[in-house]
């Protein structure tokens, strides 16, 4: 898979996807990361990527020349690939929604700046407006690392376990289930006894209970959508009759 990320501050991608899962999918030649300064497809002698607003209010606006030039440059006019805008006002990214990306090939960022962008840059360039929450970031850096982050993890063998991404929060709808490791008593809390029994059987059945207890307890919306089994709601049905009584 490859990612075109065009941003004013390339130096705050770069020392991401040197280090970690993206670093090793890159290796292994799973993942291809371009990062492109728009500040030098600015046409000008100074290289002026923003200007203030038209009608006047604080900020600046980044301009659409320089955008519109570094991402045609790089994919053709029109891009071959969707464009996406990281901006406040983008659709929620989710796992889903990172699920659906990570069956493109190829991806174009944009992270916006300042006040944002051009309006045009959004009419006639992006494809894709994404937001990673509702708060506001000083640019669309951060949330860019997320969504490859995320997408990243996707890839087949990306990561060590091949069902390491199955298993992670959201993926199946729900929150994940507890994880523990050596050693198997540490100043007197034990590690749960069916993890340690080797039946197969009983620990996934004890994940599945833990995983529905735990979103049940945390995020109780997930459940709406999640696809449960009729033993997975028989279980709720009793967690909600009695919560101290969980059976898992």
């Amino acid at each position: 898979m490859r990612f075109d990320v065009f941003t004013l501050f390339p130096g705050l991608i770069e020392p991401y996807i040197n280090e970690s899962i993206l670093e090793r999918a890159r290796m292994r030649g799973l993942l291809e990361v371009h990062v492109h300064d728009i500040r030098a497809y600015a046409t000008d002698r100074h290289h002026v990527t923003d200007e203030p607003p038209y009608g006047g209010g604080g900020g600046m606006v980044m301009k659409c020349e320089p955008v519109f030039n570094a991402v045609e440059s790089v994919l053709g006019a029109p891009p071959a690939c969707p464009v996406i805008l990281l901006t406040p006002q983008g659709r929620v990214f989710t796992q889903q929604v990172a699920m659906e990306l990570s069956q493109y090939p190829h991806l174009a960022l944009l992270c916006g700046r300042y006040e944002g962008v051009d309006e045009r840059v959004r009419e006639h360039l992006v494809t894709d407006e994404i937001s990673i929450g509702d708060y506001v970031l000083t640019g669309g850096e951060l949330p860019a690392l997320i969504l490859m982050d995320a997408i990243t993890r996707l890839i087949p063998g990306a990561l060590g376990d091949p069902d390491g991404a199955i298993d992670d929060s959201h993926a199946s709808g729900l929150l994940e289930y507890p994880h523990y490791t050596r050693p198997a008593e540490f100043r007197g809390w034990k590690v749960p006894e069916v993890l340690l029994s080797g039946n197969h059987a009983e620990i996934a059945r004890w994940r599945r209970r833990q995983a529905l207890l735990r979103t049940l307890q945390r995020r109780p919306d997930l459940l709406e959508k999640a696809p449960l089994s009729e033993e997975d709601r028989k279980f709720l049905e009793q967690l909600r009759k009695s919560p101290d009584e969980s059976g898992a």
